[in-house]
């Protein structure tokens, strides 16, 4: 265990939570300013446990490759990829952060933590193969997805996923579509390697079995935090001048005691994920892919079915999900307390709302609640057709807590993003939501920045250091310097040893 730091010590930013996110804030904040007095408290015994851990996301870079819930289809027929385009973009700004850090010898091995892995999406029935083409077509006029290919041919789509394809009658119509530039990402080993750096290389301390609890107002500008060492229950103050809550689930709970007009009307809503994993080595071999589908009518746009192939501490797997459960906890060590103590006067009107406009998602939910091994086992032969039961186990993934916002006409919202909410000084960030959360890692904690050290961002310095880090951190991707994104996309894969564009 490190040793505890002076708590009369000021810091000028503490992290709480020991996730992918904290660790990306802490280690570019330490990268534009090696100066920056800073300190991470994780409340279990080891970092990465919650949902950046391996089993317990999709494991998908995310792209906006294969996820149909990004292109939604308009009334007029037409489809919209702006959200397609947003998440590439978001996607290249971590990879262009993590081959800088591969260029600079912090991260060594990339095959540690990424694999190219094709993405695809793959439909059935005739409605849904003329979106996928429609959706296709208009995805491939911009050069972001120039390289996606479109087939109905099951001679092709056998070619790209062979298990899917099996003892399928194949006069159904049927369609898919491939991006070869696709990556399967180990969000767990990759934040374990930052935190290494941030402890080896920036003395930065990462106190593990520390839970925070509570942040208070000290003096004008400053907080002081509140932080109790599990194994003693000795409690700790430290002093800080910005404060990030990226504690997942936790964020919440932690937010609602913060003294900041910012924080009224959230509320959150527990989703439970669960995987169907396969034990048989040789289907596992059969299959190399990110293949995602289209959700139900009523099921929300996380419930997307897909069949994975995953890297999980260097070994293959294969897995089929999420199927949804339910539970009160907002993290998976979490109380059954959680739920019900997050419910407080301001959030009342958001939370009966979001229930009231949301009955088909609590029905979706308890229809997922009651399934036994054979009715998943039912929903992942749409996708493997000869699927045996007992090759394949079900494990359960992170918890995930949806935003619940507040809304003039209907009282709440729920939604299925990530949302920063922060004092008007910036010197409070928490990060709340989830997908597609890991991935845009780094795009998120850009906007931390600006919001908590909008001077900073203004140096010359620093904006050249953002610049070599992260080429387009503070700028969009466009026709106009395509072919300056290009050669830093090529330098990119080339770093962190993924499949370049021919």
């Amino acid at each position: 265990m490190i040793a505890k730091p002076n708590p009369k010590e000021k810091y000028d930013l503490i992290c709480v939570g020991g996730g992918i996110m904290s660790a990306t804030l802490a280690l570019m904040t330490k990268i534009i300013d090696p100066d920056a007095n800073i300190i991470i408290f994780e409340r279990l015994k080891k970092v990465a446990q919650e949902s950046t851990e391996a089993w317990n996301n999709s494991g998908t870079g995310h792209s906006a490759f294969c996820e149909l819930n990004y292109t939604p289809q308009q009334e007029n027929g037409s489809i919209d990829i702006s959200k397609a385009k947003e998440i590439f973009q978001q996607y290249e700004q971590s990879k262009q952060f993590w081959s800088y850090l591969l260029e600079k010898d912090m991260l060594k091995k990339p095959k540690s933590f990424i694999h190219s892995l094709p993405h695809h999406s793959w439909v059935t029935g005739q409605d849904n193969v003329d979106f996928l083409k429609k959706r296709h077509a208009e995805m491939s006029k911009s050069f972001m997805f120039e390289e996606m290919k479109f087939s109905e041919k099951p001679e092709e789509l056998e070619k790209w996923f062979p298990l899917i394809i099996k003892d399928r009658n194949l006069s159904e119509p049927m369609a898919g579509t491939r991006m070869e530039l696709g990556t399967g990402v180990n969000f767990g080993n990759l934040t374990e390697q930052f935190f290494k750096i941030l402890q080896e290389e920036f003395n930065v301390p990462i106190l593990l079995d520390h839970e925070v609890l509570d942040i208070d107002p000290d003096g004008k500008d400053d907080w002081l935090i509140e932080v109790k060492y599990n194994k003693t229950d000795y409690k700790t103050y430290y002093d800080s001048e910005h404060v990030f809550i990226g504690a997942g689930g936790g964020a919440l709970p932690l937010l609602q005691k913060v003294e900041i007009d910012e924080k009224e009307g959230y509320g959150g809503f527990p989703v439970s994920g669960q995987w169907l994993f396969c034990k048989n080595q040789e289907v596992i071999e059969k299959h190399h892919a990110k293949v995602y589908s289209k959700a139900g009518p009523d099921a929300p746009p996380m419930s997307t079915p897909h069949l994975d192939s995953r890297f999980i501490n260097g070994k293959k797997q294969l897995l089929f999900g999420p199927f949804a459960g339910f539970s009160t906890k907002f993290l998976k060590e979490g109380s059954l307390l959680d739920l019900p103590k997050s419910i407080k006067l301001d959030n009342i009107p958001s939370m009966w709302g979001v229930f009231w406009h949301n009955i088909p998602l609590t029905k979706y939910l308890l229809e997922q609640i009651k399934m036994d091994h054979e009715d998943r086992m039912n929903e992942l032969r749409t996708f493997v057709k000869d699927a045996k039961s007992n090759e394949w186990e079900l494990k359960v993934a992170g918890q995930r807590v949806q935003i619940i916002k507040k809304d003039e006409e209907q009282g709440g919202t729920l939604e299925f993003g990530t949302d920063v909410v922060h004092s008007k000084d910036g010197k409070i960030t928490a990060l709340l939501g989830a997908s597609p959360g890991a991935s845009t890692a780094v795009h998120i904690m850009i906007d931390v920045l600006k919001i908590a050290f909008p001077e900073k961002l203004k140096e010359e310095t620093v904006k050249a250091k953002l610049d070599e880090m992260i080429p387009f951190w503070n700028r969009k991707i466009s026709e106009e310097n395509k072919e300056e994104f290009r050669e830093i996309q090529k330098k990119t894969s080339k770093l962190l040893e993924l499949n370049v564009l021919h």
